[in-house]
């Protein structure tokens, strides 16, 4: 709970000082499902940590199950067929995808080069 009014704090902040520029709209798609033991593992790794980062603040988490499908307005390259899967969507597109969580180093880092290299504005 504490985590997530620090997240709501620092993403309000930063909308009051951001200047009135277009902005991609870009959040990070979390593909789960029960009893998935690297979502667990992501989950305790990254996921409370997530929402305060920077990467959490330009790509919010939006979870998914892999039954019930993509949410309505996404566009996705091909269909998840893992958990976890992470897919970055800018605009309701898809733009990048990590499949599977083998650890927290390889996680951020492939994160950060789809954040840098395939949003607008990266």
């Amino acid at each position: 709970m504490r985590y997530a009014l620090i997240a709501l704090t620092m993403t309000l902040l930063s909308l009051a000082v951001t200047p009135g520029t277009a902005r991609a709209d870009t959040i990070l798609l979390m593909i789960e499902e029960p009893g998935c033991i690297w979502c667990a593992r992501w989950n305790e790794d990254v996921g409370v940590e997530y929402p305060i980062t920077p990467e959490g603040l330009a790509a919010p988490l939006v979870r998914a199950q892999i039954r019930d499908g993509v949410p309505d307005g996404i566009t996705l390259a091909s269909r998840p067929r893992f958990t976890p899967t992470f897919i970055v969507v800018t605009d309701g597109v898809e733009v990048g995808r990590i499949e599977g969580y083998p650890g927290e180093d390889f996680f951020w880092g492939l994160l950060g080069r789809i954040l840098e290299y395939e949003t607008p504005s990266g």
